[in-house]
C-alpha cells in the first residue's frame, strides 16, 4: 500500500523544518482532477475553498496544499502555483495559465517556533519533493507539528503527525485518504474504542468527551484542526465529489473524540481523477472507512517531538 499515491496521477510532497517543527504537504493532479470539499470544524483557515462548490466555472484542480503555520501557512500555496505555472499546468485563460490550488492549514504554532511557519518557499519544494511512490508517513509534511489532546493544554498534548491509506474495491475502485491530526480531542481506535492518542493525564489518557460532560466550559482557542485528502479513480461529478467529501467526515468521527468543536477547523478535500464508472455512495463509504484508517496511522507513525511523547511511547 503505497497511500494516497495508489490513485494513479496523484502524486505527493512533503518539505518540513524539523526545528521550528512545522511542515507543509502538496498532492499535485497534473492533468487535473474533479474537485470537492467539506469544512466541518468551526475554526478553518482555508484558500480557494468557494471555488469548489457546484455552479462555479472552474471544475478541475491542480495541486491541494496542506499546511501547519495557521493562517500564515496558506502561503505555501503560492510556491505550488509558481511551480506549476512554470510547467505550463493550469486553468487556460488565453494569456497563460491560472493553476487551481486549494489549501487548508492547521494551527502548530505552540510546538517549535511559532516565528518560522510555510511560506511560499516551503511550498515550492515540497512540489520539487513530490513522486507517485509511497507517502512518507508520520511527522512529515503538514503533520510536523501536528498534536492531539489538548483539553489541559499544549503541554499535556500528544505528538501525533500524518497518516495515509488506501482501499482496492471491485472493478477497479480505488480510494485513498492523506490527513494531518491536529485536534483538539482524542484519537481512538475505531473497532475497540481505545485511546491510542490524548490528552495525558497522571495515569494515563483521560477521556476528553468524557471529561468535557462533566464541565460547564473548555478554555482555550481555535488551536487545532483537522485536514485531509480522500482521492479516487472514479468518475464522478462536482456535486459528487463534494458528497464524498462530506462522507469522508465520518471517519473522523469514528476516530477523534470528540471532533468538529469550535475549537478545531476540520477540513477535508476529495479528488476523482474519473477512469473508473462507481456509485458515489459506495465511494463515499469507503472515503469513510479510509480517512478512519489513515488517522489511525497518523498517530502511529508520529514520533516524540517538541517535549511530547507520541502514541508508541506510551503504550
Amino acid at each position: 500500500m503505497k497511500g494516497l499515491t495508489d490513485i494513479e496521477g496523484l502524486q505527493v510532497g512533503h518539505a518540513q523544518d524539523l526545528v521550528a517543527l512545522t511542515g507543509c504537504t502538496v498532492v499535485l493532479c497534473p492533468e487535473g482532477a474533479v474537485a470537492g470539499v467539506d469544512v466541518r470544524g468551526s475554526a478553518p483557515g482555508t484558500r480557494e475553498t468557494d471555488l469548489l462548490r457546484p455552479m462555479n466555472l472552474v471544475e478541475k484542480v491542480h495541486a491541494v496544499v496542506l499546511a501547519g503555520g495557521s493562517a500564515y501557512g496558506l502561503d505555501a500555496a503560492s510556491g505550488v502555483m509558481r511551480y506549476l505555472e512554470e510547467r505550463g499546468v493550469g486553468f487556460d485563460v488565453g494569456v497563460g495559465v491560472v493553476p487551481i490550488v486549494p489549501a487548508a492549514v492547521l494551527f502548530d504554532l505552540t510546538i517549535g517556533d511559532p516565528h518560522l511557519r510555510p511560506d511560499a518557499e516551503m511550498g515550492y519544494r515540497a512540489c520539487l519533493a513530490a513522486s507517485d511512490g509511497p507517502v512518507a508517513e508520520g511527522n512529515v509534511g503538514a503533520g510536523t507539528g501536528a498534536t492531539v489532546g489538548k483539553l489541559l493544554g499544549p503541554a499535556q498534548a500528544t505528538k501525533s503527525g500524518l497518516g495515509s491509506a488506501s482501499l482496492e474495491l471491485g472493478g477497479g475502485l480505488k480510494v485513498a485518504a492523506l490527513v494531518a491530526v491536529n485536534a483538539f480531542g482524542d484519537v481512538l481506535d475505531p473497532e475497540s474504542g481505545r485511546i491510542l492518542a490524548g490528552t495525558r493525564g497522571p495515569d494515563g489518557f483521560l477521556d476528553t468527551a468524557k471529561s468535557m460532560l462533566s464541565a460547564s466550559r473548555v478554555g482555550g482557542f481555535g488551536d487545532n484542526t483537522t485536514i485531509g485528502v480522500v482521492a479516487t479513480n472514479a468518475h464522478l461529478t462536482v456535486e459528487g465529489t463534494n458528497k464524498v467529501a462530506q462522507m469522508a467526515h465520518d471517519g473522523l468521527a469514528r476516530t477523534i473524540s470528540p471532533i468538529h468543536t469550535m475549537l478545531d477547523g476540520d477540513t477535508i478535500f476529495a479528488l476523482a481523477t474519473g477512469e473508473v464508472a462507481a456509485d458515489v455512495n459506495v465511494v463515499g463509504t469507503a472515503a469513510a472507512r479510509v480517512m478512519a484508517m489513515a488517522v489511525n496511522r497518523a498517530v502511529l507513525k508520529a514520533v516524540a517531538a517538541g517535549g511530547l511523547p507520541a502514541a508508541t511511547d506510551l503504550g
